[in-house]
C-alpha cells in the first residue's frame, strides 16, 4: 500500500530550513504533482495563472473567492507540499477579508498573500494600478490576524504603490503592515536593481517576498542566490510554467493540424505518464478491496 501522506510543514518553519523558497505557480492539479516530483519544497497557486488555465481570462478582477477556492482546493489536493495562495485584495472589505482567511485556513493552506490594491485589481505588472489608502489595507491585515485560528497561517502583505506613488511610498506601506500584523512583506513591481536592493536593505531581517515574473515582466531577473543575499526569502515565479505550457500546447496543436507525430523528445510516454498520476497506487486499492462484478 502507499506510504502515508506526510503533514504540510508550517510556513515558518519551511522559511527557517530551506529559504530561499523557490516558489513556481502551480495552474492545475498536474502541475502541483510535476512541482512536487521536481524536488520543490514548496509551491504557489497565483491568481494570475490559475485564471489563465482554468478560465482562460486575464489577471483583471474577472474572478472572486468562491470561484478561486475551488480551482485552489483542486490544485492543492494532488500535492502534500505547503502551498502559497494569492488572495488578490481579499475580495473586499474587512468582513470579506475576514472570510477569505478562514476559508483557505480550512482548506489546509500554509501561506496566503493579498494586496492593497483598489477594485478592481490588475496584474502587479500592468500599468494602470492603483492603491486604497495605507490604514485600509492596515485594518485588512489586522483583520485577517483576527480571523486565522491557528498562528501557523502565514499571512503576507503585499503593496502595489510602486507604480502609483514611486517606492519610498511603498516601503512606508510596508512598514506599516508590518506593525498591523503581517508576517511578510511583499513589495510588488521593483524596477530596477537598485530598488530591489534599497527593498532588501530597507527591510532587513523581515520575511520578504518578490515576482521574478518572466516574459515581460517590470522585474529584472535576478538569481535566486542574488536575491537571497539582498535579503529575499520567497521567491515567486507566477509565469514561468504558465508561458512554458502554452507553447508547448500550440506547439502540439501546429503538429496535429499538419498531421505529424509527437516527437519522442517532446512528450512523455504512457508508462512515465501512468507514473505521475501514480496509476500503481490506484491498482492497489482495487486489487486489495475490489470483490469483482457484482451480480
Amino acid at each position: 500500500m502507499a506510504a502515508r501522506r506526510p503533514v504540510r510543514h508550517a510556513w515558518k518553519t519551511l522559511l527557517k530550513r530551506k529559504a530561499p523558497l523557490l516558489l513556481p505557480a502551480a495552474h492545475d492539479a498536474l502541475t502541483a504533482r510535476l512541482i512536487e516530483r521536481a524536488g520543490f519544497d514548496a509551491y504557489q497557486v497565483g491568481g494570475f495563472a490559475l485564471n489563465g488555465a482554468r478560465h482562460a481570462y486575464p489577471d483583471l478582477d474577472l474572478t472572486h473567492f468562491g470561484e478561486e477556492r475551488e480551482g485552489i482546493r483542486d490544485v492543492i489536493a494532488a500535492s502534500d507540499l505547503p502551498v502559497l495562495v494569492d488572495a488578490d485584495d481579499g475580495y473586499g472589505d474587512v468582513k470579506n477579508v475576514s472570510r477569505t482567511i478562514r476559508g483557505y485556513e480550512a482548506l489546509g493552506i500554509a501561506a496566503l498573500f493579498f494586496e492593497d490594491q483598489v477594485a478592481p485589481k490588475r496584474c502587479g505588472h500592468l500599468a494602470g494600478k492603483s492603491v486604497v489608502p495605507a490604514e485600509v489595507m492596515e485594518a485588512k491585515v489586522r483583520a485577517a490576524v483576527a480571523a486565522r485560528s491557528n498562528p501557523d497561517f502565514f499571512l503576507i502583505a503585499r503593496t502595489d504603490a510602486i507604480e502609483p506613488h514611486g517606492l519610498d511610498d511603498a516601503l512606508a506601506r510596508a512598514e506599516r503592515y508590518l506593525k498591523a500584523g503581517a508576517d511578510g512583506i511583499f513589495i510588488e513591481g521593483p524596477r530596477s536593481v537598485e530598488e530591489i536592493e534599497r527593498i532588501g536593505q530597507t527591510l532587513k531581517g523581515q520575511n520578504l517576498a518578490i515576482n521574478m515574473f518572466e516574459g515581460g515582466g517590470r522585474t529584472p531577473w535576478l538569481s535566486p542566490d542574488e536575491l537571497h543575499q539582498l535579503g529575499f526569502s520567497m521567491i515567486l515565479f507566477p509565469t514561468t510554467i504558465l508561458f512554458r505550457y502554452v507553447q508547448a500546447l500550440e506547439r502540439a496543436l501546429t503538429d496535429l493540424k499538419a498531421g505529424r507525430p509527437m516527437p519522442s523528445s517532446e512528450g512523455v510516454t504512457l508508462e512515465e505518464y501512468e507514473k505521475v498520476v501514480r496509476l500503481p497506487e490506484w491498482e492497489e486499492i482495487e486489487k486489495k478491496f475490489d470483490v469483482g462484478e457484482q451480480l
